[in-house]
């Protein structure tokens, strides 16, 4: 684990009475992350030490159920294991994301069954609720454990994982502001549509919205809650398009959103002059850009956790996990309609380029 001393944070701030977690920039030292997100995006430098069989790698995640965030980045992390030379053997434990008790219940089994473990791999139900098996798993000393899909190491674990993987929204929250404030100029005026309130779409909408305001002087118009739906991207910008023309701008939090008030620009000729944005860089969004109805859309390279967990599998089995960032977050750029059709595709190719950017049969 990447801490000078052993011990969190390494960057105590001001407001961490009130939160029960830490964030990224508080646990990271300077430059892992970078670093990591370099190799990542880097051709594979092979495994430099021997094995005398394979690793055994476990994995406890929801990947039963209908996103494929799960079974991406176990192509990813396995087809990079390829590239790296190390030889492994993969055991899944499946659940649903709504499966609390299933995911303790094989948490438990693989916390018994360390001696045949090198690796454990936790894509948490919900991290709350998962945070005892976490801290279980995280203190066997015959395991290795890494937490997918979060990146806010909860602050009252006693034992921590050795690294955790995942997104952040506050990073694509604030590459998006950059882009917009560079390519639109201060003084605009926008309209959201958000979410659910919860820490995501604080993020994501919140902290876009916060840094247009601070650094652009941008006003907002209107908010709309669109509960990350069609129906609601599409009801919210037909008020916003009826009731407040002068919004030029609008943000939507996710794919969904972005789609439906897509449909409600196109449906009343308005997407020529409305600069819309959606976010995650999924197909439909960059189908869109492409054919000029969305503007553009902070776009994960999709792939980058699971190439990402088989590097630190590398760092871990080299001895050199202190060069690890304690928490990696994926890579986060902006794709919009300025690119030409090679650029768009290149950056598809980037994001998925383990897994593929056809949709996966599941």
């Amino acid at each position: 684990m990447a801490m000078a001393d052993g011990h969190l944070p390494l960057v105590a701030l001001p407001d961490d009475g009130e939160r029960d977690f830490w964030l990224p920039e508080q646990v990271n030292v300077p430059g892992t992350l970078e670093a990591l997100q370099a190799v990542t995006g880097e051709p594979a430098v092979p495994f430099t030490g021997t094995l005398e069989e394979p690793i055994q790698i476990a994995l406890i995640y929801p990947s039963a159920d209908t996103s494929d965030f799960w079974a991406r980045n176990y192509i990813a992390m396995t087809r990079r294991l390829d590239e790296l030379g190390i030889p492994y053997e993969t055991t899944e434990f499946a659940s649903r994301q709504i499966e609390h008790s299933l995911q303790a219940t094989y948490a438990s089994q693989v916390d018994q069954d360390a001696d045949i473990y090198d690796f454990v791999i936790f894509g948490p139900s919900e991290l709350a609720t998962q945070a005892d098996n976490i801290d279980k798993l995280a203190g066997n000393p015959d395991l290795t454990t890494f937490v997918w899909a979060f990146h806010t190491p909860l602050q009252y674990l006693e034992n921590q994982p050795a690294n955790w993987f995942d997104f952040s929204s506050s990073l694509g929250a604030s590459v998006m502001c950059d882009y917009m404030l560079e390519r639109l100029g201060n003084d605009v005026t926008y309209a959201m549509n958000r979410g659910i309130p919860g820490i995501t779409d604080n993020q994501r909408s919140g902290e876009w919205a916060a840094c247009v305001e601070e650094r652009g002087n941008w006003t907002l118009a209107y908010e709309h809650y669109g509960e990350y739906t069609n129906e609601g991207g599409f009801e919210g910008t037909s008020l916003m398009l009826q009731a407040y023309p002068e919004a030029t701008v609008i943000h939507n939090a996710n794919t969904a959103m972005a789609m439906g008030s897509v449909e409600a620009q196109v449906s009343v000729g308005a997407a020529e002059t409305v600069f819309s944005t959606g976010w995650g860089g999924t197909g439909l969004e960059l189908d869109a850009i492409r054919r000029g109805e969305l503007d553009a859309t902070p776009m994960r390279m999709g792939d980058d956790v699971g190439a990402a967990t088989a590097e630190a599998i590398r760092y871990h089995l080299e001895g050199r996990a202190d060069e690890l960032p304690f928490v990696f977050l994926g890579r986060i750029t902006v794709a919009h309609d300025q690119m030409s059709e090679e650029e768009l595709a290149a950056l598809e190719q980037e994001a998925f380029r383990f897994s593929g950017i056809q949709p996966l049969e599941r």
